[in-house]
């Protein structure tokens, strides 16, 4: 498990070599909180920079002091207004490049629009077409977390260091549950289950309510039921694809009597969630928790937490969500600025990663 000692830390984070420069791309104030706790523990002030938007809603970013020959890392959390949130990051890139940045670091721990990273009918592959505006604009090194598809990291042409949060949510498992040996982790297959480096239960769920995400939308997960049909020339039949029906939420493992920690990259749209904690409980567990790096909590999701069978939601700070902690109590928040800040600090320095993946598996 990542974990540096806290003397350590405050030994290392303010021995950087100079010619750092540290910039939040955000406009929106809630998003520079993790930004603030980076800076804070690198021992360095944020860079001077005005982003903001004008009255016709164009985004304007004037940058107040030299980056010329300068390492320049720039921290974006993802708000609400995505699309906002993309401009503003793309228009200092191009602004730093243009003024003769030495190098342009992109830190971006939650990667807007990650979930479309796969051809869908008619649709369009939209986070590469983000990896390459990103590198187009001027992008030199891109740091990020818990990509939803490690396969992403192959649309861009720069390198691309995809950041684990599993030890700091093991760390508060094994902190924050008391009886947390009684616990089992419950994933959607076991190769998701096993990231998780506990010597805990392992429980898989199938059958969730599938979504637009799901590769079975367009028949291209694997061959469904094939069926003749006459087609337009006599002479020619083409097979009809048939959609496969959704089986019922089944879990394969035992959850009787014991914690049920479900775990996912990201906790969006709740649904399938809510349906698993229903099935979980009915299956005898006692206590449900729900454990993701990214915590989008969209729409009406903190409501419907605080109303189901789920006793806590533990997120990380990738994404703000301070209003909705405010709406649902049974949401916690766990600090990563530290693993984030050690991966600024050895790109600048120019010292090895390997460091912070030592705990890795080879197929993770």
């Amino acid at each position: 498990m990542f974990c540096v000692p806290s003397t350590e830390i405050g030994a290392i984070m303010n021995i950087t070599k100079g010619g750092l420069v540290l910039f939040s791309a955000n406009s929106n104030s809630s998003c520079m909180e993790l930004s603030k706790r980076i800076a804070e523990r690198l021992g360095v002030e944020m860079g001077k920079v005005q982003v903001y938007q004008e009255p016709n809603r164009e985004t304007r970013v004037q940058i107040q002091e030299s980056v010329r020959g300068k390492d320049v890392f720039i921290i974006q959390t993802v708000s609400k207004d995505v699309n906002t949130t993309i401009m503003e990051l793309l228009i200092m890139v191009y602004a730093c490049k243009t003024s003769c940045a030495k190098s342009i670091i992109g830190v971006i721990p939650y990667f807007p629009y990650s979930k479309q990273c796969k051809m869908r009918k008619r649709g369009s592959i939209v986070s590469k077409l983000l990896a390459s505006m990103m590198c187009k604009a001027g992008l030199t090194h891109l740091i990020t977390m818990d990509l939803h598809q490690k396969e992403i990291q192959g649309f861009f042409n720069i390198p691309v260091d995809n950041l684990r949060a599993s030890p700091f949510l093991l760390q508060y498992i094994q902190e924050e549950i008391p009886d947390y040996r009684n616990a089992v982790i419950v994933a959607k297959s076991p190769a998701s289950a096993k990231r998780w480096r506990l010597r805990l239960g392992i429980a898989v769920i199938h059958g969730e309510a599938q979504d637009a995400e799901s590769d079975m939308v367009d028949g291209r997960h694997s061959p469904p039921t094939a069926k003749n049909v006459a087609a337009i020339h006599p002479s020619l039949e083409i097979p009809m694809l048939i959609p496969k029906e959704k089986p019922p939420i089944t879990v394969v493992g035992d959850v009787g009597g014991r914690i049920a920690i479900i775990v996912d990259d990201i906790i969006d749209d709740v649904d399938s969630f809510l349906a698993a904690a229903e099935t979980l409980k009915e299956r005898g567990a006692y206590k449900i928790f729900v454990m993701a790096t990214h915590g989008l909590l969209s729409s009406d999701a903190p409501r419907l937490i605080e109303e189901s069978a789920i006793d806590e939601v533990v997120v990380t700070n990738t994404i703000p969500h301070e209003i909705q902690k405010l709406q649902c109590p049974k949401i916690k928040t766990v600090d990563i600025s530290m693993i984030l800040s050690e991966a600024i600090r050895r790109i600048h320095n120019g010292e090895s990663m390997s460091y912070l993946f030592r705990n890795i598996g080879l197929d993770d």
